[in-house]
């Protein structure tokens, strides 16, 4: 493995763990706010990623996407919720569920935004080398520092944006299916919490096909904005 891959595998790893930890503390925070203390006494409303990171999700997925070269995605220890002290059960849910998705996005403009300042700043060459070294071409060594700060804000975009679609899939557990669940009726739920049990395998099969024919045209649309703006 040369230098090159390992520093985008470290980078990657770097924007992959506050990704997720943004992500946690998101639903985190938003529990909070709607009237459950439960992960916030536990001190999940924080960006330490120790109080987030999952061995299997966090460190095994990841690394097995890396490997696979799969889309970087991961997940994070679960975020303890007490649905009972929300003001409005169902409401709530829903809200809480979508916090952790909704930050990753907001992340992913965020990130597009420094980005497009950056082009506009004198880093345009940069941007333009990282987009071509995404196909395997050159790059100046001359401009590294230029090159590492545009690469981190790209994956910024790129690994927050595969979080976003990931954890919108409505399979358990993912924060899709907690939007999904409260639409289902009773006995539907049942059968759909049960099905649930076997999420996991059914993400190992076909996530990868799911996420890329929805994170694809996002991605896309993003990358047309920063070439554009």
């Amino acid at each position: 493995m040369s230098q090159q891959e390992l520093v985008l595998i470290l980078f990657q790893v770097l924007v992959l763990v506050f990704a997720l930890s943004v992500h946690e503390s998101a639903h985190a925070y938003v529990a909070m706010r709607l009237g459950d203390p439960t992960a916030y006494m536990l001190g999940r409303v924080t960006l330490n990623p120790i109080k987030h990171l999952d061995p299997v999700g966090s460190v095994i997925m990841p690394l097995l996407a890396l490997f696979f070269h799969w889309p970087v995605l991961g997940w994070a220890k679960p975020c303890p919720v007490t649905p009972r002290n929300f003001r409005n059960y169902k409401r709530d849910d829903i809200l809480v569920s979508l916090a952790g998705p909704a930050s990753n996005l907001a992340m992913a403009i965020i990130a597009l935004l420094l980005l497009i300042v950056f082009k506009h700043a004198g880093g345009g060459a940069a941007i333009g080398g990282l987009m071509g070294m995404e196909q395997d071409a050159g790059f100046d060594p001359n401009s590294l520092a230029m090159l590492a700060v545009a690469m981190l804000l790209y994956y910024g975009v790129t690994i927050n944006l595969v979080l976003f679609v990931f954890n919108l899939i409505p399979i358990p557990p993912l924060d899709g299916s907690h939007v999904l669940r409260q639409f289902l009726p009773y006995r539907v739920e049942q059968i759909y919490n049960q099905i649930g049990m076997y999420g996991l395998f059914v993400l190992m099969l076909f996530g990868r096909s799911w996420i890329g024919s929805l994170y694809t045209p996002i991605l896309g649309f993003f990358d047309r904005l920063l070439l554009s703006l």
